[in-house]
């Protein structure tokens, strides 16, 4: 009776820290999804950034006043790019063009938008070096905003491991915060990478 008594209690022990072990690998997949999210989210600041070419990127970002909503331009206009220096937004209802030539005006862009009244053309003058180095120090910024949600990221993740230390063997235990590092450095790498590649980009002449 002891025996079945004890072989039950070990049983429930190895149940417990299953679903232990279950959380914590939970707290893993959360941390990863929130950190490529994180990832995509610096690849839109990026390409919201200016290089020497007209990229379509540029003016994704910008939200248009369409009846009464605030909405992705290329969702009220095709945005193309005939040529290297030019961008060329078609509204899909041409009643939206003035609301579409505001919204550029007001964006960060700093270019004027030309509205023929079809289409609306900006064109991209050349950047300055003085601009490009500009351009540099923001592609860092947004480089550093995203690898500082990738360590809040970590942060989180390792506070919500700690909660769970009591309920997971110590190797377990150990091996958790590992990963979680593991996939700090591999998404923080990526930020950088795809940093440095922008950061090309705007310095071509």
């Amino acid at each position: 009776m002891d025996d079945d008594f004890s072989i039950l209690m070990e049983n429930n022990r190895n149940s417990i820290e299953g679903f232990k072990v279950a959380d914590a690998n939970q707290v893993l997949n959360d941390a990863e999804s929130k950190m490529k999210k994180a990832v995509e989210a610096t690849k839109r600041d990026f390409a919201s950034v200016r290089t020497g070419r007209a990229s379509t990127s540029l003016v994704e970002h910008i939200k248009v006043e369409y009846y009464g909503s605030l909405l992705p331009i290329n969702q009220v206009a095709n945005i193309s790019a005939p040529d290297a220096r030019t961008l060329e937004l078609k509204p899909w209802d041409p009643q939206a063009l003035v609301e579409i030539e505001k919204a550029l005006q007001k964006s960060d862009l700093g270019i004027s938008p030309n509205n023929d009244g079809k289409v609306i053309r900006l064109s991209m003058p050349p950047l300055t070096e003085e601009r490009r180095k500009e351009f540099v120090k923001l592609v860092h910024k947004h480089s550093e905003n995203g690898r500082v949600a990738i360590r809040s990221i970590r942060q989180d993740a390792n506070k919500a491991l700690d909660h769970l230390k009591k309920e997971i063997a110590e190797d377990e235990f150990k091996k958790f915060h590992e990963r979680i590092q593991k996939m700090t450095d591999l998404y923080t790498q990526e930020i950088g990478k795809l940093g440095e590649h922008k950061e090309k980009e705007i310095m071509e002449f």
